[in-house]
């Protein structure tokens, strides 16, 4: 019998906007299994109803490997055949899905899958988070999570052939009242375990009363609370990232805070 070739998943709302994933995009970027991949093949995994996102994922890949190719995966055959009239060279979309295929077998070192699984079930992340890193280049890395609309909030997942192994929360510390708004954008695997005796509820907890003690740092500028607030939860036990490249006050900077996903995944 020969083997379907019908896209794993199902067509989601599709949404996309313009310089909704720099955040994530900025992360993949420092990311060394980009930087030294032989084969530098970028998946935009559910790009959405355009070509936005993934024509701006090759542009700022392309700063630190000039010979990133991008391949745009979706669903849904009308938003292939949108997309595919805005491909140029470095950037080409097909029809797939979990599946991730790809010309000759070639394996991705980066899938990027960003606003695809908040819209299923969580008994289906782990599932579909095996099927992606499947796909992947020995060492390579899926980035999994969730933004807002305008990619001013979000979170997620950093994950390899062994499983989620980073968990990062990305913020616009210009405007923020709370750390805990993130909740709202938590990857699927932890959106729903945002309550009492769950280990990502304790971390917003924390976080939310070290922003509001260094509020007198405000004064100085967002930027130097938050980087106060994360000094602060990481001198009170969180195990935070504090090493360039995917950590480190530089991170911080910019409205970022990572962990080790074992530092918060579900009990």
């Amino acid at each position: 019998m020969a083997r379907s070739t019908r896209p794993e998943g199902r067509i989601t709302r599709g949404t996309t906007g313009v310089n909704r994933l720099r955040r994530v995009d900025r992360w993949i970027a420092a990311l060394p299994a980009l930087r030294t991949a032989d084969d530098p093949l970028v998946v935009d995994l559910g790009y959405g109803a355009s070509a936005t996102t993934s024509n701006e994922l090759h542009e700022r890949l392309s700063a630190v490997r000039p010979d990133v190719e991008v391949l745009g995966i979706e669903i849904d055959p009308e938003r292939v055949r949108i997309a595919s009239a805005a491909a140029r060279p470095g950037v080409s979309f097909r029809l797939g899905g979990f599946e991730v295929p790809t010309d000759a077998g070639r394996r991705p070192a980066i899938i990027r899958a960003m606003n695809v699984l908040r819209q299923y079930d969580e008994a289906e992340v782990a599932d579909a988070w095996a099927r992606m890193t499947a796909r992947l280049a020995p060492g390579g890395q899926l980035v999994e999570g969730t933004c807002n609309e305008v990619g001013r909030i979000g979170s997620w997942v950093t994950l390899d052939a062994d499983g989620p192994h980073t968990f990062t929360i990305s913020l616009r510390v210009a405007e923020l009242e709370e750390p805990s708004i993130v909740a709202e954008r938590l990857p699927k695997a932890l959106i729903h375990r945002n309550v009492e005796g769950e280990r990502i509820h304790e971390l917003l907890v924390d976080l939310d009363r070290a922003w509001a003690v260094h509020a007198p740092l405000g004064v100085y500028g967002p930027v130097q609370r938050w980087q106060a607030t994360v000094a602060s939860v990481r001198d009170g036990g969180w195990p935070v990232l504090d090493t360039p490249p995917l950590g480190g006050r530089g991170r911080w900077r910019l409205g970022e805070l990572s962990l080790p996903w074992s530092a918060v995944a579900p009990a």
